[in-house]
């Protein structure tokens, strides 16, 4: 049997803010109503950002809105989550955090066989001129594949 995933979210803007540099796969605690609205693709990962507090991951400010078919046990849109990694990755992240300018990033969020994961990025941010040097070469690219397409 297959992996079959399906990306429900991702964070664009991580890529566009910071420069990646190792990318680690986590599960989610989450609760009953939670999965369902993840299902449904109302998740926004914008402005979210992960932490770690006495050796364990958590996800901040990510957006999963509230399921509409809920009822009182409905869950806060934007509670802090728990995120699932073994002792060993989470040491790992914790010597490499250490580094100056370094922070934890969701970039996507996916279905793996109906489990929920979500794919954090250690990243170091951006500069302004970097930012403006990834538009040029983005620019210019697209400026190369339309030439090209018009002699053919």
């Amino acid at each position: 049997m297959g992996n079959s995933e399906k990306i429900i979210a991702s964070n664009k803007k991580a890529f566009h803010d910071y420069h990646i540099l190792e990318k680690f796969q986590a599960g989610i605690a989450l609760t009953g109503t939670e999965i369902k609205s993840i299902r449904a693709g109302m998740v926004n990962l914008k402005d979210s950002f992960a932490k770690i507090e006495k050796s364990e991951v958590w996800l901040y400010k990510s957006h999963i809105s509230k399921y509409e078919k809920g009822n009182i046990y409905n869950h806060e849109p934007e509670r802090k989550r728990k995120l699932l990694l073994t002792k060993q990755e989470i040491a790992k992240l914790e010597v490499k955090l250490k580094g100056a300018g370094q922070t934890l990033v969701p970039l996507k969020l996916y279905l793996v066989n109906g489990w929920a994961k979500i794919e954090i990025g250690l990243a170091k941010g951006k500069k302004m001129y970097d930012k403006r040097e990834d538009m040029a070469k983005k620019s210019a690219k697209r400026e190369m594949e339309r030439e090209t397409k018009q002699r053919y």
